[in-house]
């Protein structure tokens, strides 16, 4: 990382108590995990990292848009912002979540779809939703405006309200992850290639 990580532990100071706390939350929310670098890289500033984990904590556990909806749109995310890290983590979640190989590989090779060019999206494995998400993503994540269509699509596809906002929210937010991770280099990870999905298969077998 382009920063040394902090401590897995509180530092003691002055505002050591509500550090401590601050750490405590997070882990409870990592557990039976332990920290991972994007947490040691945040908790150098202990109120944004204690902000990040309940903002993303919320999208992670108290959401109701399916998860391999919802993984799949980050696996999207990663791969137009050439986050390997994220990819990483989260593409091995998206098959675990019900995502099938072939259309998680979509999401990897397909073009984006932010300008139109939908003639590889169409003929592609993806549903009808998944299809419908991955154009939502591509135009949140280039174009930031998102078109009436685009928008009515996922109306279309089946998508509430609270679904589309937590959807919406889930895009936004992980798009924030890659750029903090990308930024930072965390996890050391920008030089390398994102694992395929052969890989990831192979992993969980």
């Amino acid at each position: 990382m382009r920063l040394p990580y902090a401590p897995n532990t509180p530092p003691t100071g002055d505002d050591a108590a509500d550090t401590a706390g601050i750490y405590a939350r997070i882990a409870a929310r990592r557990n039976p995990r332990p920290l991972i670098p994007l947490d040691l890289a945040l908790l150098h500033s202990p109120p944004v990292a204690d902000g990040w984990n309940s903002f993303l904590g919320a999208i992670r556990t108290r959401t109701v848009v399916d998860s391999g909806i919802l993984e799949l749109a980050v696996c999207r995310v990663a791969v137009l912002n050439g986050a390997v890290y994220e990819w990483d983590s989260h593409a091995p979640l998206a098959l675990k979540a019900g995502i099938k190989p072939e259309e998680l590989q979509a999401a990897r090779t397909l073009p984006c779809t932010a300008e139109g060019d939908l003639a590889q999206l169409d003929s592609s494995p993806l549903s009808s939703r998944q299809r419908a998400v991955l154009r939502y993503t591509d135009q949140m994540t280039r174009t930031i405006k998102v078109e009436d269509e685009v928008f009515a699509q996922l109306q279309t596809a089946g998508f509430n309200h609270r679904e589309i906002v937590e959807l919406t929210t889930g895009i936004a937010g992980y798009n924030c992850v890659s750029r903090v991770l990308v930024a930072l280099d965390v996890g050391e990870n920008n030089h390398r290639e994102m694992k395929s999905v052969d890989e990831l298969v192979a992993a969980l077998k």
